[in-house]
């Protein structure tokens, strides 16, 4: 679980292992990989117009993208164990939220980086409004956090688990 403060990044042992062994992939087999694909494409002549070389490329790109952030997030990185399961919300948490009391209109969402985003559960940065919003709260208590147009919103939090993966 992660829980950034002041460019620190708390993670488990697990998240840290998992990201530390994706920036060793991308520093050192992607990169092979990646070079391989530009030089088959350049020997296929005219880079101008070279659909192959530009795609490489930009590939090339984000791929180093991503090995500057990691690299930088595992340089500010505090290993640490997942939060304890206290009613209180706090990041590596999995959240349920009733918008305006409506225990019926709910959303359930990891409040983690975004290093944690996947397909199986919605992730919410605690920088983000919402996320800052029900930091620290307990369960059954209500938060209130601001809109992108500006205007208030309150959720009333219903439950706060450990995100177990």
């Amino acid at each position: 679980m992660t829980q950034t403060s002041d460019n620190v990044t708390w993670l488990t042992q697990e998240a840290y292992d998992q990201l530390k062994a994706e920036l060793e992939y991308l520093s050192g087999p992607a990169r092979i990989e990646i070079a391989k694909k530009i030089e088959a494409a350049r020997e296929e002549g005219d880079l101008r117009e070279n659909g192959g070389y530009h795609a490489a490329k930009e590939e090339q790109g984000k791929q180093e993208l991503r090995v500057r952030q990691l690299t930088q997030l595992l340089e500010n990185a505090k290993v640490g164990e997942a939060p304890a399961d206290t009613g209180v919300v706090a990041p590596g948490m999995v959240v349920t939220i009733a918008f305006d009391g409506d225990e019926t209109d709910t959303v359930t969402f990891l409040l983690a980086s975004r290093e944690y985003a996947s397909a199986n559960i919605e992730t919410y940065s605690p920088q983000s409004p919402l996320g800052s919003g029900v930091n620290g709260k307990k369960v059954g208590e209500d938060a209130e956090y601001e809109l992108p147009n500006g205007r208030k919103a309150m959720v009333r939090v219903l439950e706060a688990k450990p995100y177990n993966g």
